[in-house]
């Protein structure tokens, strides 16, 4: 980890495990439009996936009928209610104080509204372990490769590492030329990520952390 001078940490799903909150909220989603909903956990990690329209017209969505800006706030809504029960993964803090005391930078890069964002990770009483958080303008979820590329290009001598959920987020590391590890408990399957284009797939953040100390005593 000595190589990294920054940790770029995913947010939903990474850090915060919000899945069932997810689930739930489309589900609000999709009852009140008159849509099947997600019947597992399995189904949903198979649905999901970006851009955000996408998933939607995944989910049966007609945007002629409701216009995706329309059912954007509509989710929002439902997932600020159901997340109020969901929580950081159990091996979040020490992991942050690892990379902390290994000398690392950290920032969150998300394609959550950037206020949303900063609620959110300053409610979980972890916000002062980051020097940054990069998140959108808007709350409709296009994805966040362009404020990484921004960020980049302010900090083209960083050796960053991102740390994600998604195929999201390996595109993201790769265009903002940064390694990239996935995380196989969030928003997306252990078979999606495996065909990413990352270090490694993990388990959980605690691997994560051993694996990379087993790295560097090699």
């Amino acid at each position: 980890m000595n190589q990294y001078t920054h940790l770029i940490w995913d947010f939903n799903g990474t850090l915060y495990d919000d899945v069932e909150a997810s689930i739930e909220s489309a589900n609000r989603l999709l009852t009140a439009h008159g849509l099947a909903v997600l019947r597992s956990v399995e189904e949903y990690r198979a649905s999901f996936g970006f851009p955000i329209v996408d998933y939607y017209r995944r989910l049966g969505f007609d945007f002629d009928a409701t216009p995706y800006e329309v059912l954007a706030p509509e989710w929002v809504a439902y997932y600020l209610e159901c997340s109020k029960s969901a929580g950081l993964y159990p091996d979040v803090i020490s992991t942050l104080l690892w990379a902390k005391e290994n000398g690392m930078k950290q920032l969150v890069l998300s394609a959550t509204e950037v206020g949303m964002l900063d609620g959110q990770i300053t409610s979980l009483g972890i916000r002062p372990y980051f020097d940054a958080l990069l998140g959108l303008d808007n709350i409709h979820a296009h994805g966040k490769e362009e404020v990484g590329l921004v960020w980049r290009e302010k900090n083209p001598d960083a050796r960053p590492l991102m740390l994600g959920d998604t195929e999201h987020d390996a595109e993201v590391a790769a265009a903002m030329r940064a390694d990239c590890i996935l995380i196989a408990r969030g928003h997306q399957s252990r078979v999606t990520l495996e065909k990413c284009a990352c270090l490694f797939v993990a388990d959980t953040l605690a691997e994560v952390v051993e694996r990379i100390r087993k790295f560097q005593k090699e």
